[in-house]
């Protein structure tokens, strides 16, 4: 099995991460192990790696390639649950954790996955290939909580439209299959709006999205991030649309306030300092990269110091 991946804002990601020939780094979402490897060719002997990710696909291509290397730890986990992790691995600091959000190129190009409208394949959408279906989700969610998640995860104005045309079909058979649901969406979606890009773009980001729960307990996650760095270590984000990179962004701003007492107060009594300080304005892909990457449009990657 071949694991492609590219990564994105690949160098600026690794120089952020200031990483230190002995320390001890995490790369949340291991794929196929680009960012590991350019973390790891900066270690020394004395250094350690610890890899996570829920995809079995990215996990069997992950301990093939780290297999002869004892600094490693390749992890088959959510890194939503790194604090526990680190805590049963006896690892007590980390000096530079890096975390790569959404979806995978692998994932996207791997028909079978049914992450893409561009395939037609059993709908989906699964990153650790277990639990509930994106088919799931469109047969059997009422159509209240189908419109929420069009809503709050895709930003899909045509939400109601799209939810009735779906209510309407599954009553005379289920969907199964990424082009079923494609060309539902496409018949909901008026003529005018179709010229904005393929009309279940949102849709297909939306159910994704819920699929994995990848923003329902990202903040709690990146807040556990943040707390198992050793002072002075780097935690880098890349982030993939804006409701991903508004919670990165909050969260990681939540780290650098400090005095929280009111302006009329002659002196702090209140003893908060910020705890991190932000290490330079989100980066956006160059130009070149654009080019080589179509996909690296939308990516931003911040990051955070601990002080």
């Amino acid at each position: 099995m071949e694991f492609n991946h590219k990564s994105v804002l690949f160098d600026e990601t690794i120089d952020a991460l200031n990483i230190k020939p002995d320390g001890v780094v995490v790369d949340c979402t291991g794929g196929g192990g680009g960012h590991s490897a350019a973390a790891l060719a900066k270690l020394g002997d004395n250094g350690r790696l610890v890899v996570f990710d829920r995809d079995p696909d990215a996990i069997s291509v992950l301990r093939a390639r780290f297999a002869s290397d004892s600094r490693v730890t390749v992890v088959h986990e959510n890194f939503f649950n790194i604090s526990s992790v680190l805590v049963a691995l006896g690892i007590n600091g980390v000096d530079s954790i890096m975390a790569d959000l959404g979806v995978s190129s692998y994932q996207l190009d791997e028909a079978e996955r049914g992450f893409s409208f561009h395939h037609d394949a059993p709908l989906d959408m699964r990153m650790s290939k277990t639990g509930t279906s994106a088919r799931d989700l469109v047969n059997e969610l009422s159509a209240a909580e189908l419109k929420r998640i069009l809503y709050d995860y895709g930003e899909e104005k045509f939400a109601p439209r799209i939810v009735s045309a779906i209510i309407r079909e599954r009553e005379k058979a289920p969907i199964e299959t990424t082009f079923q649901l494609a060309d539902i969406i496409k018949s909901a979606y008026p003529a005018a709006a179709r010229r904005d890009g393929h009309p279940a773009r949102k849709a297909f980001q939306a159910l994704r999205i819920e699929t994995n729960m990848e923003l329902r307990h990202l903040d709690q996650a990146i807040k556990d991030m943040f707390a198992s760095l050793n002072t002075g270590g780097r935690l880098a984000i890349i982030s993939f649309h804006s409701l991903e990179d508004r919670i990165v962004k909050n969260s990681l701003s939540s780290f650098t306030g400090g005095c929280t007492c009111p302006p009329e107060f002659p002196v702090c009594v209140c003893g908060k300092k910020p705890q991190g300080k932000i290490c330079f304005k989100p980066k956006t892909a160059s130009a070149k990269e654009l080019e080589e990457n179509p996909r690296s449009r939308s990516a931003k990657l911040r990051a955070i110091e601990k002080l």
